[in-house]
């Protein structure tokens, strides 16, 4: 079936359009009453409104319904709101996330956490939501704001009749003067008034504040680049917000990074009883805590399980709240301390427990340890390393949390009356964790043989104090930034000024006028009767709604 768009003014619409993009004509036979207008768009044609859709069609219908995007967002809230109600796993500093939410928020913590809430901003299902919202601001705005620039830069100054005497605001007058100096004398009364004037004879179209029509669409470019931000963070590199322990004097490696951060000294302060209230005296309140730090970048061997990485130097830093180490957009912020000495580093020494020969002893560091040790006719080397031992649920060793509070270390010893490929050795430093956990009976054969033990407190390290540091890198928050303040210049455009539009022509002597904004009909009833009175035409503003008429 062929359809003719083509109005009596020449113009050829687009197929769907409800007013010509040209003279403004009432297209549609439903459209022929005198009810007002409905100016939405222009009345232009969009692609949404295709009779026949195709599937991509019915996709972009999908996604250019408004209906449809604030259902997504209600949505994205409702999860958003989820993700709040308990703690996120990338919370914890330390301990197991899986082992928190049973025991300490029952039955629903267990749920939350097996439903994946425990990860939401994470999760795809979440993500998926993001790039939904995404796709319908682009789409949304494309399917009208393209109709609605083809309607703009191709009006007609002189206007269908209908089309004006349809409008929210119409006055018709027999004048008594010829109807091009009226038009003239209107020209320059509304230019007064900060109006763009197109004049053609006796008819003229004028228009301020054009430029807010796409103040809805700029908020939108801006919340597009700031959904694009918000998915950037999902880039390997472009986001970190974890937490690192960093005993004093010791350097730890930054996960994901090639960067060492390393505690010289760490220092605490404490608010003496004459400087706390009353009932906090007697109490160790923290007033300065600060971390000396020291910044090394890796340059060689950084994933290398044998040799000792390189390390040089970028930057120092006393880290205190409020005042983090920052290099080329890592963070390092001081978040908490504990002044409670840890166990820095053990001597054990290998022995023969049939003969009672000794055979040496080793340094074992508890942060960052060797990898391979040689201790008389044996070779030690290290294969895993756990700073809280724990059995977990699969069976398997796991570890707590990242500080040395149950350390173990699980060595591959090779020497003389060992198999080829050497034998396993399950180590446990201190003394409480050998018998908590049978470290004997885990080692079976080999512990009748050989043995590592401390002998004495000499060949045991303490650190002092340790940090808490809060490591951040956002490559994407100056882009979010940038979508922020773009969806507010879109926001104010929108909010502050509203487009208006005055047409006007006569006919045998007799004026009409008509005009449109998209909000605040008050303002723009009042100039025109502003301007009509100039002209010597007395008008209650009033009188101009819905097309009210004075002759």
């Amino acid at each position: 079936m062929i359809h003719n768009t083509k109005c009596e003014c020449g113009h050829q619409n687009h197929i769907g359009t409800v007013l010509c993009e040209a003279c403004g004509k009432p297209l549609r036979e439903d459209m022929q009453s005198q009810e007002p207008l409905e100016m939405r768009y222009d009345g232009v044609a969009r692609r949404s409104q295709k009779s026949n859709p195709n599937i991509i069609d019915r996709v972009w219908n999908f996604f250019s319904s408004v209906k449809i995007a604030v259902y997504l967002i209600i949505i994205t809230l409702l999860g958003s709101i989820l993700g709040t109600l308990l703690p996120q796993e990338n919370t914890f500093i330390r301990g197991n996330p899986a082992e928190y939410y049973g025991p300490n928020h029952g039955w629903f913590g267990e749920l939350y956490y097996q439903l994946g809430f425990s990860r939401t901003y994470e999760s795809w299902w979440f993500i998926t939501l993001l790039v939904m919202i995404g796709t319908s601001l682009v789409i949304c705005s494309l399917d009208r704001v393209l109709p609605l620039y083809r309607a703009l830069s191709k009006q007609q100054i002189r206007k269908h009749l209908s089309f004006i005497t349809r409008q929210k605001v119409v006055f018709t007058r027999e004048l008594d003067v010829p109807g091009e100096d009226f038009a003239r004398d209107m020209e320059a009364q509304l230019k007064k008034r900060h109006f763009r004037v197109h004049r053609e004879g006796d008819a003229l179209l004028a228009e301020k504040n054009r430029f807010s029509r796409w103040g809805p669409y700029i908020n939108h470019i801006g919340l597009i680049i700031f959904l694009l931000a918000v998915l950037a963070r999902s880039i390997p590199g472009w986001y970190m917000d974890e937490y690192v322990t960093v005993p004093e004097g010791e350097a730890v490696a930054i996960e994901n990074t090639n960067y060492y951060i390393k505690n010289e000294k760490f220092t605490v302060d404490y608010y003496t009883d004459e400087e706390l209230p009353d009932h906090l005296q007697g109490q160790l309140r923290a007033k300065l805590y600060k971390t000396q730090a020291v910044l090394y970048e890796c340059t060689a061997n950084c994933n290398d399980l044998v040799k000792e990485p390189v390390l040089e130097e970028v930057k120092q830093h006393d880290i205190i709240v409020n005042s983090p180490l920052s290099y080329k957009g890592l963070h390092a912020y001081q978040f908490d301390f504990d002044d409670t000495p840890k166990l820095a580093a053990v001597q054990p020494s290998l022995i023969n427990k049939e003969t009672g020969e000794n055979y040496g002893s080793f340094e074992l560091r508890m942060i960052n340890p060797e990898l391979n040790y040689k201790v008389g006719p044996y070779e030690l080397e290290l294969r895993s390393q756990y700073m809280e031992f724990a059995i977990g649920d699969d069976g398997n060793p796991t570890s707590l949390s990242r500080d040395p509070n149950a350390p173990a270390f699980f060595f591959i010893i090779k020497g003389p009356g060992l198999s080829e490929k050497g034998e396993t050795y399950l180590y446990f430093p201190r003394q409480v964790d050998k018998q908590r956990f049978s470290q004997d009976q885990i080692n079976r054969h080999i512990s009748d043989r050989l043995e590592l033990s401390v002998g004495s407190m000499e060949g045991v390290t303490f650190a002092g104090a340790t940090s808490f540091l809060n490591i951040r890198v956002d490559t994407a928050m100056p882009y979010v930034w940038v979508g922020a303040a773009i969806s507010m210049i879109g926001l104010i455009m929108g909010f502050y000024w509203n487009h208006r539009r005055i047409w006007l022509r006569v006919d045998n002597g007799k004026l009409s006028l008509g005009a449109h904004t998209n909000k605040n009909w008050y303002g723009m009833r009042s100039d025109v009767a502003s301007a009509l009175k100039k002209m010597g035409i007395e008008i209650d503003p009033k009188s101009l709604d819905n097309g009210g008429k004075n002759s």
